[in-house]
């Protein structure tokens, strides 16, 4: 599987997501610090937030094979700003999580946002139900 590198607010569900594609047991842990799980690096959700620790986030894309934006389908907040991607020189994928809480709308609000950041394909899932980790494990795994 290719390396990839989650970026997104806290609580998008970035660490739950981590879990799911690496097979493990899902329960909450909250991020404190970037970590390395098998083939993933998981940030903490203050890196996306707070753009002192941009340059964490830069620098440590450099491990990676792909990055991954992912967006809360029910989060009414967007941290990403337009052609946010363009700050790698790798493929930026965008990940709406949580789909299975939200709604139709709210799905199509979070995947037109992850496009004006610039990602090159947008998977929707859950963690929980495993909708579309399937497809997102498949992309990986080229």
């Amino acid at each position: 599987m290719k390396k990839f590198m989650l970026i997104g607010s806290s609580t998008c569900g970035k660490t739950t997501l981590c879990q799911r594609l690496n097979g493990y047991d899902i329960g909450y842990k909250k991020t404190q610090a970037i970590e390395v799980i098998d083939n993933t690096i998981d940030t903490p959700g203050e890196y996306l937030e707070n753009r002192n620790f941009y340059k964490a986030i830069v620098v440590t894309a450099v491990e990676a094979d792909v990055i991954a934006f992912v967006q809360d389908a029910t989060d009414e907040r967007f941290r990403f700003s337009p052609q946010h991607a363009t700050l790698f020189s790798i493929p930026v994928i965008g990940i709406v999580s949580k789909a299975d809480l939200a709604t139709e709308e709210q799905i199509s609000q979070a995947l037109e946002l992850l496009e004006l950041a610039g990602v090159e394909k947008v998977f929707v899932t859950s963690a929980y139900t495993g909708q579309g980790c399937d497809e997102l494990k498949e992309y990986l795994s080229d």
